[in-house]
């Protein structure tokens, strides 16, 4: 009797001196993408943090009313987009796909039905490219205004830099054949205009577009998040918005609408500069307002970026700056003041060196401000060094490099293009690259980010050697790319990005290891459960029973 008390007496207290957690996740194979790339087995969660990481000792040391046995499942960190347009992808939900479209008669057609039922008098489009049509050259407007007349069409290129629109579209932004504009182009062709507008040249048109209502807004940012949730992201970075969709944002996150961590970058609006640089860096529950979005120049597709010589296929055209080069000194003279980010969309050679230098002549030196160049596509091999003498961001998009490889050569000549989607080249300079998509001008699937990046392919497997394969990035950083150092472009490698004691517990379990499956299996990649702050957002339901659960953790997703 006597040793029966003693061995309940052991027992009770082994048992007592157990922590509690709310959950334990173990038998996996967990990438901690921390500083040493170590693998842990289990994984201890408490109100939303993760509080133990490491062996089978944590089983021992916790209990948990959820334990999850991931059956030796790969398990990252929540995938984080360092560049996409969240809102403007979300609120776009009303508006004709364009996507994928192979020719202009194509989607006339598309116009034609979708004009059938569109929600709004505008007949609104978004995502053809020219560059994908046997006729590689942009469309004018005629049919559009033969079937039109009285009702204003508006169709975007994919990559949000060139569009088109009818003369009814053209009458109510009161565009003619005189209207100038500065960063942008309205093209004419024998005194006529052909609808075509580059860059700036589509504000005069999207200002005089409704907005949709804020409470539909509100909605088709739900729906987004649970795209996101399925692929795996669990933070995101929204370039460029207004104060308003700041506001739409801040509402649907106390509607308990939004879910997923957004880092927002403000538009390019000189109302807010004053404002917000005395303001500063601002968070509130999962939002946080850390910077600027700002536009150097356009993009490659639409021969809108600015490069240094003449594009290969268009003699005498260079692009052009979307501002005064005084407009890009001025606003890095009042944000180095104070704690926000500049980040800088340049693609072409002259935009990056232009804005790399504006940046070095305020930065002064080496500095831990994390000012960013966003795409860093064409960069002049004499301009590489700035990115390590004044430690600034290269922010990358890899399926990018695999959309352009098609047509790029054809813009830059033989010799410009190998400095071109250099990734490899940019993460010297500092030892780390933030990684997005960029979507929706390409796709928000970020297991195409990391095929691109490592093998440099798109989803057809072309080419077979790879585009540039010099330029690859290896496994391992492509993973890092998309989690820790995404993170740490704006400052939040303290909070997410890997998973660490004291890191708010957001990760994904995969049907299968990114890090060692052959390339060509990259795509068939399933998220099949996605959890933010210790909370599970996604469970795919085809793949159900494949987690087993100590305690049924209930199927659903938000």
């Amino acid at each position: 009797m006597k040793n029966l008390q003693i061995l309940f007496l052991l027992f009770f207290g082994l048992f007592s001196a157990q922590k509690k957690a709310d959950l334990i996740v173990y038998n996996a194979k967990i990438y901690t993408v921390n500083q040493n790339f170590e693998i842990a087995e289990v994984m201890a969660i408490s109100k939303g943090k993760i509080v133990a990481i490491g062996g089978k000792e944590i089983l021992k040391n916790y209990t948990a009313t959820q334990k999850i046995d991931a059956q030796q499942k790969p398990i990252y960190p929540g995938f984080i987009d360092a560049h996409c347009h969240f809102t403007g992808y979300a609120t776009d939900r009303w508006k004709s796909d364009l996507v994928g479209t192979k020719s202009w008669e194509e989607i006339v057609e598309k116009i034609k039905k979708y004009s059938e039922t569109a929600p709004k008098f505008w007949l609104y489009g978004r995502g053809w490219d020219q560059n994908d049509w046997a006729v590689k050259e942009y469309p004018t407007k005629e049919k559009l205004d033969e079937l039109f007349p009285n009702r204003p069409v508006y169709l975007k290129r994919v990559d949000g830099h060139a569009a088109i629109a009818n003369q009814k579209a053209l009458d109510l932004a009161k565009i003619t054949t005189e209207t100038k504009i500065l960063g942008g182009d309205i093209e004419q062709k024998n005194g006529k205009l052909t609808g075509i507008l580059v860059d700036n040249a589509m504000d005069l048109v999207e200002k005089v577009i409704p907005e949709i209502e804020d409470d539909l807004a509100i909605k088709y940012f739900g729906e987004l998040q649970k795209e996101c949730f399925a692929f795996g992201l669990t933070s995101l970075h929204d370039c460029g918005i207004s104060e308003h969709t700041l506001s739409l944002l801040e509402k649907s996150q106390q509607q308990k609408v939004l879910k997923m961590n957004v880092f927002a970058l403000l538009s390019d609006n000189p109302d807010y500069y004053e404002k917000w640089a005395k303001k500063g860096r601002y968070t509130k529950g999962k939002i946080t307002v850390g910077g600027f979005k700002v536009y150097a120049d356009g993009a490659l597709g639409s021969r809108g970026a600015c490069l240094l010589s003449d594009y290969h296929d268009k003699p005498k055209w260079r692009g052009f700056l979307l501002s005064e080069k005084s407009h890009f000194e001025n606003l890095a003279k009042k944000l180095v003041k104070s704690d926000l980010q500049m980040c800088t969309h340049a693609i072409g050679d002259s935009a990056n060196r232009e804005i790399l230098k504006i940046y070095g002549d305020v930065l002064k030196g080496k500095n831990d401000k994390r000012w960013r160049i966003e795409h860093a596509q064409i960069v002049n091999p004499a301009d590489f060094q700035y990115f390590g003498k004044y430690n600034i961001v290269p922010s990358v998009q890899p399926t990018h490099a695999t959309s352009d490889m098609y047509w790029a050569e054809e813009r830059l000549g033989s010799e410009r293009i190998k400095t071109a989607y250099a990734y490899q080249d940019l993460l010297k300079q500092n030892g780390w690259v933030a990684l997005g998509t960029d979507f929706p001008v390409e796709d928000i699937n970020p297991f195409k980010t990391f095929l691109a990046s490592v093998a440099r392919k798109d989803a057809q497997n072309y080419p077979e050697n790879g585009f540039q394969k010099e330029n690859a990035l290896t496994r391992e950083q492509t993973l890092r790319g998309m989690t820790i150092w995404a993170a740490k472009s704006v400052f939040q490698e303290k909070e997410r990005g890997s998973l660490e004691v004291g890191k708010n517990a957001d990760f994904i379990i995969l049907n299968q290891d990114l890090m060692n499956i052959d390339e060509r299996d990259i795509l068939k990649t399933k998220v099949w459960e996605t959890w933010v702050d210790g909370k599970q957002v996604y469970f795919n339901f085809d793949m159900d029973n494949i987690i087993v659960t100590d305690k049924k953790i209930k199927k659903q997703s938000y």
